[in-house]
């Protein structure tokens, strides 16, 4: 993201006499109602006026009581709701001038000149042309005498600010549009439903997922669930396809497999551009195979149910990133859209992203296929690569008499055997020989070590915990027994998968290199934990599973608030040291405050929280939520908390405490986790290979240098290895998480949506960039 630090201003003030609206339009997607409340009330926190925009453009047409001034409490209690609470129409009349005249004298009546629009590409493309015939609607508006000069000189300029909110994800310079990762979840609680009933009946199952022309969805259900083909819009299947989908599933049949999974995008299409559906390979399958084929259209369902912790994180980042957008536009400054970019939040000029947006359809109507998939963009493009490498290649005749090991280290964590399967397929692909290490470093020293092959790793994306089996044991006193075994199964290259243990683990073996010879071989690690706290990466595999875990608990607690009224509910959350998941699930719950290691807290902190809950009773909103990271503070303990809270609350609210444990470890990997696990235990692989060659020298591998032991993290925008001993000046090894941490700028987020009164820095903002630029491939 390209930063511009400038003069400090009162982010309180930024928005007085001002006066925003918001709407959302089209398709609905859960997390649109996080964008809303995010955009009321940190448009209220700067001192604006902000208003609902009722079933969105229809409701800026019609004017009247579909225009509403919005209250901080109006917005209560919808971070969980699916769909979009102030409703969503497909609007004609706006598509006329006299329609958008119509809608122009209603926001001029109101003093309303910043508009926040939620919706797809056709919504926005819509409010664009709105903000760029504002001048002659109001010149029209003023000779036809509905307004005065001085109205229209008031609202000389409008402001447009797009937030995309659609679960097709296809809209071009966003890696996730809101609603996306909700949909995905939604779909693989289906895939996981749907295998347990075709494993016992030895079935094929045909998914068709929604996408309209975007094969988004399909392709990232069919990477997190290991589906056998995808058939996507942006890349039809070859010419004679159906002879190599029946080959396909019989080979998957004659390797032991009990069922088949082929995921149909609903806008597939072959390379002449006819329709391929759901009915027509399921013909195929059953007429050629002879194999008991079902079809599964999951439609609106899709649409439906709770929105995930991603998608309230990502609604309220991109509300508070649009209300910004909003008031430091200038006239000159062309409508733009806030979007995440790896975990930065970015303004995108809006046309140029609806242009791009274009041009992929262009290019997928003209056959121009490869160039189609580029244009949607680095995620989606790493999407097709992975599922290309763990899918269409079967593996090579020539071995290349590299063995592999893989191990897991430390607690269990959901996708942990995501990642152990994409590590042992394209071990596999590269021609090497795999070998699984079970119980950690422990079975690493005491030879628990065995081959696995391609058939062994088959549906582990879809289970939590850990299969290999994991300990938190480290290496160092284990070294003699480690470096013989690395001997005597004449290993190569070793993938560490885990949390802060792995990384400890990883350096000591690079330490031990002095001394043992064995030791210099390339490793890398992969961080896999539900705490977050792995130096070298932004995100842990399993972090995102337990942050959804939370998120849900805290949601049905609060729901138990709703009938007996004041009440405060105290929660404990894992993560040792680490506040991430404390944090991040305080924003995605709307928690009133989150305790956490990183941000010290006194007894006058606590004091002003339970007055801050004192206040919020006496509004309609009687119910607060306050977090707890597990070791934030070792005198203030969840129980001194609660009975602080209690004894001080007494009269006006009471109290309960929940220490929600090992559940955060357990339970199926969301979508993220297995399709993060997946893409990492796939390029950690690739990654060995290319460093065996680089060491290997007189006939054998030596690997001493620091750059291979690498951690493979993600890191703002791309996943990078970055060398163990370079991180090291990176880490509090005492309290093992890392010195600096990407999400403590979101935690002010957290406090602004409580009501809290601190100062959001605004010296650093996001600038616009341009979606061309960005896309460096193109």
């Amino acid at each position: 993201m390209s930063t511009t630090t400038t003069l400090p201003t009162d982010p309180t003030k930024m928005g007085l006499g001002r006066s925003i609206a918001v709407l959302t339009s089209g398709g609905d997607a859960q997390g649109m109602n996080a964008a809303v409340r995010a955009t009321v009330r940190v448009g209220l926190y700067t001192g604006a006026k902000v208003f609902f925009v009722h079933e969105g453009y229809q409701g800026l047409v019609d004017g009247g009581d579909h225009i509403k001034q919005a209250t901080w409490e109006s917005v209560s209690m919808m971070l969980q709701l699916g769909g979009t609470v102030i409703g969503s129409a497909r609007c004609k009349d706006f598509r006329s001038r006299d329609g958008r005249m119509t809608a122009a004298c209603n926001l001029v009546k109101l003093g309303i000149t910043n508009l926040c629009v939620i919706g797809g590409d056709g919504s926005l493309t819509g409010a664009n042309q709105f903000r760029t015939e504002w001048s002659g609607l109001l010149k029209d508006l003023v000779n036809a005498g509905k307004i005065t000069e001085a109205e229209a000189k008031r609202s000389s300029h409008l402001n447009i600010v797009g937030m995309v909110g659609s679960i097709d994800n296809d809209f071009c310079g966003t890696d996730m549009t809101i609603g996306t990762d909700s949909a995905l979840h939604r779909i693989i609680e289906v895939v996981d439903a749907i295998t347990t009933t075709a494993q016992s009946h030895q079935r094929t199952f045909i998914l068709e997922v929604m996408g309209r022309h975007c094969g988004y969805l399909a392709l990232v259900t069919a990477l997190a669930c290991g589906a056998d083909w995808v058939f996507i819009p942006e890349m039809p299947p070859d010419e004679g396809w159906e002879n190599h989908l029946c080959r396909r599933l019989a080979d998957q049949r004659a390797r032991g497999s009990r069922l088949n999974v082929i995921i149909v995008a609903e806008g597939a299409i072959s390379r002449d551009g006819k329709p391929i559906t759901s009915e027509q390979i399921k013909m195929l399958v059953t007429d050629r195979l002879g194999f008991d084929t079902r079809t599964t259209i999951l439609g609106h369902v899709q649409r439906g149910g709770t929105p995930s912790a991603f998608d309230r994180i990502l609604g309220s980042r991109m509300g508070v990133e649009a209300v910004m957008a909003l008031l430091e536009a200038t006239p000159d400054t062309p409508a733009c859209v806030v979007s995440l970019s790896g975990n930065q939040a970015v303004r995108l000029p809006l046309m140029e992203c609806v242009q791009v947006t274009k041009d992929v359809t262009a290019a997928m109507a003209e056959g121009r296929f490869d160039e189609a998939i580029k244009l949607r963009g680095k995620s989606f493009e790493n999407n097709w690569n992975t599922y290309k490498l763990l899918a269409h290649i079967n593996p090579p005749d020539v071995k290349s008499n590299i063995n592999v090991a893989i191990l897991n280290v430390g607690a269990p964590c959901a996708g942990m055997n995501a990642a152990v399967r994409a590590a042992v397929r394209m071990g596999i692909i590269q021609g090497h020989n795999m070998l699984a290490v079970h119980d950690g470093f422990d079975g690493l020293a005491h030879g628990q070590i065995e081959p696995i092959c391609w058939t062994g790793v088959s549906g582990w994306t879809g289970k939590g915990g850990s299969m290999l089996g994991t300990k938190r044991t480290l290496p160092g006193k284990l070294f003699e027994e480690i470096s013989l075994n690395i001997a005597k199964f004449n290993i190569h290259a070793l993938v560490i998968i885990g949390g802060f243990e792995a990384y400890v683990g990883g350096l000591e073996l690079v330490q031990a290199r002095e001394q043992y010879e064995e030791m210099c071989i390339p490793m890398v690690v992969i961080p896999a934990t539900v705490s977050n706290n792995v130096p070298g990466s932004d995100f842990s595999i399993g972090a995102d599973t337990a942050l959804n875990t939370i998120t849900s608990t805290c949601d049905r607690i609060k729901q138990s608030a709703a009938g007996t009224k004041r009440r405060v509910f105290i929660v404990e959350t894992m993560g040792g040291y680490c506040g991430y998941l404390a944090t991040m699930a305080g924003l995605a719950a709307g928690a009133d405050a989150a305790y956490i290691y990183e941000e010290k807290f006194t007894i006058k902190d606590l004091e002003m929280n339970v007055m801050h809950l004192i206040e919020k009773m006496k509004t309609t909103v009687k119910r607060g939520l306050i977090l707890r990271n597990e070791s934030c503070n070792s005198n203030y303990t969840t129980d001194f908390i609660f009975n602080l809270y209690s004894e001080e609350g007494k009269g006006t609210f009471d109290c309960r405490k929940n220490v929600l444990g090992h559940m955060q470890q357990g339970g199926t990997p969301t979508p993220f986790d297995r399709n993060f696990g997946t893409k990492m235990g796939a390029k950690s692989v690739l990654w060995l290979t290319e460093k065996l060659k680089d060491c290997y020298r007189h006939g054998r591998i030596f690997a001493n240098t620091p750059d291979s032991a690498c951690v493979l993290g993600m890191r703002k925008r791309a996943l990078t290895f970055q060398p163990l001993a370079e991180l090291k000046a990176d880490t509090d090894f005492e309290h093992r998480i890392p010195k600096t941490q990407w999400w403590l700028k979101i935690r002010p987020i957290m406090k602004i949506l409580a009501k809290y009164d601190i100062k959001l820095d605004t010296s650093e903002h996001a600038d616009m960039e341009h979606v061309i630029k960005k896309r460096g491939q193109l």
